[in-house]
């Protein structure tokens, strides 16, 4: 029997028009601008206003921002005003909130066997204000290093956990092995951006779409048993 799931899907890191217009073009349903000046994928303000510009409607701009000052979310949002904010460093629950928009939190996973001491249900209870919870690997630069955590590292059947937030699937995903993430998780929504990627930044319109046939696969197909 076919799934009925739909799982939605992020390009993060745009920097270029004719990417902007291959991921709406894809069907994506987010398109992520990297505010954090350090990135190779950073853009100004003007210039992911400029980007989102070319979105239609209902597909989403997400600002991504590292302990930014309040001045700066400020002109992000002057300048992307319909954007959802991506909060990716040490930020607390309260400075999530005190921008008073809508946001997802990054839990920022420490990769091989660290990894399983991460509390992740915790952290989704930190951030219940949090329209979603996006799990990323801890690696140097914030994101975007093409890691993945231990996906079997923690109970995706909890209820508690299914129950805290919507979960977005992050972190070193690629059209290879996002089918495998998904059926493991089964997120809310997955969010690629180096796994589409030529170089840093720069996006293959090739590797986009060989990544939404990827997550449309693994909506069709039921996932494989679990071991017990």
């Amino acid at each position: 029997m076919t799934s009925h799931r739909r799982t939605r899907i992020k390009f993060c890191g745009l920097t270029r028009e004719k990417d902007v217009d291959a991921a709406v073009q894809l069907g994506a349903d987010a398109v992520g601008f990297v505010m954090y000046a350090p990135s190779p994928r950073f853009v100004t303000p003007e210039r992911a206003g400029a980007l989102a510009r070319r979105l239609p409607a209902f597909v989403t701009p997400v600002l991504l921002f590292v302990n930014a000052s309040a001045e700066a979310i400020a002109q992000g949002l002057t300048a992307v005003p319909q954007a959802v904010l991506q909060f990716h460093g040490d930020e607390s629950p309260e400075e999530c909130d005190a921008a008073k928009h809508p946001y997802l939190r990054a839990a920022r996973i420490p990769t091989g066997d660290a990894g399983k001491g991460f509390d992740l249900l915790q952290f989704a209870n930190r951030f219940a204000t949090a329209q979603a919870i996006l799990l990323d690997a801890h690696v140097e630069g914030f994101g975007g290093g093409g890691q993945s955590f231990d996906w079997t590292a923690f109970p995706w059947s909890h209820p508690r956990l299914n129950a805290s937030s919507r979960l977005v699937l992050s972190g070193g995903l690629t059209p290879a092995n996002v089918t495998d993430g998904i059926h493991l998780v089964r997120p809310w929504a997955v969010d690629v951006s180096s796994g589409i990627e030529v170089s840093k930044g720069i996006k293959s319109a090739e590797k986009m779409q060989a990544f939404v046939a990827a997550v449309r696969a693994a909506d069709a197909t039921p996932p494989p048993p679990q071991s017990p």
